[in-house]
């Protein structure tokens, strides 16, 4: 799992799952660009290039592209990470939500790729993973709009591993659980007892906890890497067995 002297774009680096991936690229070896909305949150290390970007933004997507394929001589590996949520049923988001969650969510993988493919091309290992969800396929309540964003993902990733299969070019996803991040840490403590609603998070996962950062990110590090030659179009979940496992209830 090593990716030694190799270079990745990672999306939303600057925290939760993509600062974790950042750090777990860094230390298998590989060089980084971390693009962000806050990008002062990259890790420090010279081998790090943060650059401000919104993935809803063409244009400004396109520019930090380049500027970390510049800064670093290329581009090798493509962490489509950046993503945001949405909590209701189809009657509780309105077109306003759908609109901006499906731009960042699904749009912004395919405005990043774009932008990257042409130096992808002339990687002698290129990768493309994406960060999907198990809220793809799980049937999660009172997240509609979020899962058929990353329903959505799961589907782009492949086509986009289709299209390029034939170049040379892997295209693979992750699928968490629910992870124990800033943004999850936000959501407990809007609930009226944040403990409860911890526990009841981490009961749903047959492991009985919530999945790490860091675990998802070695994932990701492994689906970028030239160790997974032989992956493309794969789904590797990451979510204490909730999607696959159908476990009797606790008592």
């Amino acid at each position: 799992m090593r990716c030694d002297g190799l270079v990745a774009v990672v999306t939303g680096g600057g925290s939760g799952i993509g600062r974790a991936c950042t750090e777990a690229l860094l230390a298998a070896g590989a060089r980084v660009g971390v693009l962000d909305l806050d990008p002062s949150a990259a890790p420090r290390d010279p081998r790090v290039h943060p650059v401000r970007a919104d993935v809803a933004d063409r244009a400004a997507v396109t520019t930090a592209v380049d500027a970390v394929a510049e800064a670093f001589g290329g581009l090798d590996i493509v962490v489509n990470n950046a993503g945001i949520s949405a909590v209701g049923t189809i009657e509780e988001n309105d077109d306003e939500q759908w609109a901006r969650v499906l731009d960042v969510n699904v749009t912004g993988v395919a405005r990043t790729t774009a932008a990257a493919l042409r130096y992808l091309r002339r990687s002698s290992h290129p990768a493309i993973v994406n960060v999907s969800s198990v809220a793809a396929g799980a049937g999660l309540p009172r997240r509609a709009l979020y899962s058929a964003s990353k329903g959505a993902v799961h589907a782009l990733t492949l086509a986009m591993a289709a299209d390029l299969v034939g170049e040379g070019i892997r295209v693979n996803c992750v699928a968490p659980g629910t992870v124990d991040t800033p943004w999850v840490a936000r959501l407990l403590a809007a609930a009226p007892d944040p403990q409860a609603e911890r526990r009841r998070l981490a009961a749903r996962q047959p492991t009985g906890r919530l999945v790490t950062a860091g675990e998802v990110a070695a994932a990701v590090v492994y689906l970028a890497s030239p160790a997974a030659g032989a992956v493309t179009g794969t789904a590797l979940a990451v979510d204490g067995g909730l999607a696959g496992l159908r476990m009797p209830a606790r008592d």
